[in-house]
């Protein structure tokens, strides 16, 4: 049984891969924690885009996503970015709860679990 892990640090990895399904660690605003949920939410899905390739997959193949929301107000601005980004035909099950996250600066983190390509 081998597991790969990619951006391994001493609490947590970026990303795990088994059996061909990677699995992402939640993804915040790192650079833009001042920005409003619709750039949050760029930069998150920019960051699992890079991680996914690097982990030899993209979003067409995402398995399960789960997205947690400071604040459900932000809901539909969020949903704009993500069906401006999401593969069409390809949309994964995903759920989505209001959440305290760790930074109070951040609005959004998502977590991904995907297959390989």
């Amino acid at each position: 049984m081998e597991i790969k892990r990619l951006y391994v640090g001493k609490r947590m990895s970026e990303v795990a891969i088994h059996n061909n399904t990677v699995y992402l660690a939640g993804q915040v605003a790192a650079t833009e924690p001042d920005a409003d949920i619709k750039g949050q939410t760029r930069e998150v899905l920019a960051a699992i885009d890079k991680l996914l390739a690097e982990a030899g997959s993209d979003k067409s193949c995402i398995l399960s996503t789960q997205i947690f929301i400071k604040d459900l107000a932000d809901f539909a601005a969020m949903n704009e970015v993500w069906e401006e980004w999401v593969a069409q035909g390809h949309t994964p099950p995903r759920a989505t709860v209001q959440a305290n996250l760790a930074n109070p600066a951040w609005l959004i983190e998502i977590v991904v679990v995907a297959a390989q390509r």
